[in-house]
């Protein structure tokens, strides 16, 4: 018994233990993040492992997009409810960010249209429209509040 060697572990997880249910936490928390790195700390996981799945499954990659067009609508939302309200400070006291949120509705709009239009069948032409028209009309809104801002300095 004393001389006896651990038997060798093979595998990319070197004999460490495996959280298999990973996959629901980390999707959950990638809908109200829509951060990768964020999703997977919360999921107790690797990003890569998430990556990685997300290559090999395709079910995890329809819920991957689907999260990440979760995330895409609370931005949307968050932006909105930011303006209507006039909440123009961070919790933390800083000035929300209004031009990285619009920057980033637009640079995923297309990844959003695409997986919108396949859940409801609707063309990806109509979907970008319809994003266009809202990141247009958040725009418009945010320039009002800066016009009137100037002119009440």
């Amino acid at each position: 018994m004393a001389g006896q060697k651990k038997p060798q572990r093979y595998g990319k997880n070197k004999g460490k233990a495996i959280n298999t249910r990973w996959r629901e936490a980390f999707i959950e928390a990638l809908g109200q993040t829509s951060n990768v790195t964020k999703a997977a700390r919360a999921a107790g996981i690797d990003p890569a492992a998430a990556y990685r799945e997300r290559r090999e499954q395709p079910k995890f990659y329809e819920r991957w997009q689907a999260a990440l067009c979760e995330g895409y609508d609370h931005l949307e939302l968050e932006v909105l409810r930011r303006l209507r309200e006039g909440d123009f400070v961070t919790e933390d006291g800083n000035k929300y960010d209004f031009a990285s949120a619009l920057r980033v509705l637009a640079a995923h709009r297309e990844s959003v249209a695409k997986v919108r239009a396949q859940r409801v069948n609707t063309s990806v032409a109509e979907i970008r429209a319809s994003i266009d028209r809202k990141v247009e009309q958040i725009r418009q809104k945010v320039a009002a509040r800066e016009k009137a801002q100037a002119g009440s300095a």
